[in-house]
């Protein structure tokens, strides 16, 4: 294996490494809403998000917005992530066939 097909690898372990450690996720975006949005009055959370192609929203207690929020940053890590490791495989895709057409 050539020297960059190794890095690449190496970097796509820690990808690996670091999905394994992530900890609760949901999808989704929250939002300040308000009841009386011209006075901007008696606000509220709601959190967004699409899952099989459906839309939904969903009113956030008090309670349970630090949660969400951190269980929504989770997942845009996560799709960071696995973009990194798309992206990684790719090269390294690349990298082997150059390696087997150097070598045939």
């Amino acid at each position: 294996m050539s020297t960059p097909l190794i890095r690449t690898q190496k970097q796509i372990d820690k990808v690996k490494e670091a999905l394994q450690k992530l900890g609760p996720m949901r999808p989704g975006s929250i939002t300040r809403q308000y009841r009386l949005p011209k006075e901007k009055q008696r606000p509220f959370y709601q959190i967004s998000y699409t899952h099989r192609m459906k839309g939904r929203s969903e009113y956030v207690r008090p309670e349970h917005l630090q949660q969400l929020q951190a269980e929504t940053a989770t997942f845009k890590r996560f799709k960071l992530l696995i973009e990194r490791w798309i992206a990684l495989s790719l090269k390294a895709s690349q990298l082997r066939v150059r390696q087997h057409t150097k070598s045939t």
